[in-house]
C-alpha cells in the first residue's frame, strides 16, 4: 500500500489525479461527454427554453408567480454554473463568436451579475489567491465578513453590498473606487436589475404604509402600468435571480475559507457543505456547497462532470483531510483555525 501522502502539494496532486482518471473514465463509459461544446449549448438552450417556458405560462395564467419565480430561478442556476465554466474557456475555447455569445446570453439570463468578461479576471484571480485579501471575488460576496444583520444583507443583495463597504471605507479615495467598481462591473443590466427590484420594493413598500395609515394612496394609470411591467419583470427574472444569488453567495461564502489560508494550500481553500439542510439552497445554485470544492483541484472540468464525479472524488478528498460540513465556519468569519487557536505548523511545501 502507497504511504499517504505528507505535503498538501502531495495531497492535491493525489486528489487531482484520481478525479480527472475518473472523469477519463467517464468519458470512455459514454462517448457522448466528449462532445463538450453542444453538451454546454444543449444546456443553454434548455436553460433559457425552460425561463422563457415559464415566464410565458405565468403570462398566460396557467402557473402561479411563485412557481415561475422558484422555475426561473433552478433554471438560471444552470447559466451560472455555465458562466464559471466559460470562464476557464470549456466551451468554444477556439470559437470567439459562440463562446462570447453564450457568455453574453447567461448575463442576459443573470442581469443581477457583474459582466461575465469583467467577472473573469476577478474569477482567475481568486484561484491564484483563494482565501487571501486580495481575492475581492470571495470579499465581494461576504467571505471572511462576520455573521450579522450586515451580512444577511450583503449575501443577497450586490448593490447592498457595494452601499454598505462604500458606507465602510475609510478615504474618500477607497469610497471613490468602490462606486467606480460597481458601476463599471453592473453596467448595464445590473443597474437595469437592481433598479427595477428597488422600485418594486419601494412602491409596495410606500403602498402598504399609506394604506396601513389609512391614507391610502390613488395611483395614476400610468404609474399602475408601469409597475405591472416591473411586477411581470420581477417575477420572471429579477425576484428569481435574487433567490438564486442569496442561495449562491450563503453557500460559497461559508464552504470557501477566508484569513489564515496557506497561500496555494488547495486542501484549506474549500471544504465540502452538503448538510440536508442546505438542500433547498443547493437546489437554486446546483448543488454548488457539494460539487465546487472539486474544481479547486481539477479547474478543467465542467460542472455536469464534477456532479458524477462527486462520489469518487468525496472519498479522496476526506481522506486527504478535505474537511466536511465544518459548521464552525460559520462562527469564525470563515477563518480556518479558530481566532483564539495557536497558529498551528502548515503542511510541508516540500516533499
Amino acid at each position: 500500500m502507497n504511504p499517504t501522502p505528507s505535503t498538501h502539494q502531495q495531497r492535491s496532486a493525489h486528489i487531482r489525479s484520481v478525479v480527472m482518471a475518473h472523469g477519463e473514465e467517464l468519458r470512455r463509459r459514454y462517448p457522448i461527454l466528449q462532445h463538450q461544446d453542444a453538451i454546454g449549448a444543449g444546456i443553454l438552450t434548455f436553460a433559457l427554453a425552460g425561463m422563457i417556458g415559464s415566464a410565458w405560462l405565468y403570462a398566460e395564467g396557467a402557473i402561479a408567480w411563485w412557481a415561475c419565480l422558484l422555475a426561473n430561478a433552478f433554471f438560471a442556476s444552470l447559466t451560472h454554473e455555465l458562466e464559471h465554466d466559460l470562464i476557464h474557456s470549456m466551451y468554444f475555447r477556439k470559437q470567439r463568436v459562440p463562446h462570447n455569445l453564450m457568455m453574453g446570453l447567461v448575463w442576459m439570463a443573470r442581469p443581477s451579475t457583474i459582466n461575465p468578461w469583467i467577472r473573469r479576471h476577478l474569477h482567475l484571480n481568486h484561484h491564484k489567491v483563494s482565501g487571501t485579501e486580495t481575492d475581492i471575488e470571495e470579499r465581494a460576496i461576504t467571505n471572511g465578513e462576520p455573521w450579522g444583520f450586515a451580512r444577511l444583507l450583503m449575501v443577497g443583495d450586490n448593490v447592498m453590498s457595494s452601499f454598505i463597504r462604500f458606507l465602510r471605507a475609510e478615504t474618500w479615495e477607497r469610497k471613490k473606487m468602490i462606486v467606480s467598481r460597481t458601476l463599471k462591473g453592473y453596467a448595464p443590466l445590473g443597474l437595469l436589475n437592481w433598479g427595477a427590484w428597488y422600485l418594486f420594493l419601494g412602491f409596495h413598500l410606500v403602498d402598504f404604509v399609506a394604506s396601513a395609515a389609512g391614507s391610502p394612496i390613488a395611483w395614476s394609470a400610468t404609474t399602475l402600468a408601469v409597475m405591472d411591467v416591473i411586477t411581470f419583470a420581477v417575477v420572471v427574472l429579477v425576484g428569481p435571480n435574487v433567490l438564486r444569488t442569496f442561495c449562491l453567495h450563503f453557500v460559497s461564502s461559508n464552504m470557501h475559507y477566508y484569513g489564515d489560508v496557506e497561500l496555494g494550500n488547495v486542501i484549506q481553500q474549500t471544504q465540502v457543505l452538503n448538510p440536508w439542510w442546505l438542500w433547498p439552497l443547493q437546489a437554486f445554485c446546483f448543488n454548488f456547497g457539494s460539487t465546487h470544492g472539486i474544481h479547486h483541484f481539477v479547474v478543467k472540468e465542467p460542472f455536469y462532470i464534477r456532479q458524477m464525479t462527486a462520489p469518487v472524488a468525496h472519498k479522496v478528498m476526506r481522506e486527504m483531510g478535505v474537511r466536511f460540513n465544518d459548521f464552525g465556519t460559520f462562527a469564525r468569519a470563515n477563518r480556518w483555525e479558530p481566532l483564539n487557536k495557536p497558529a498551528t505548523a502548515p503542511l510541508r511545501q516540500t516533499a
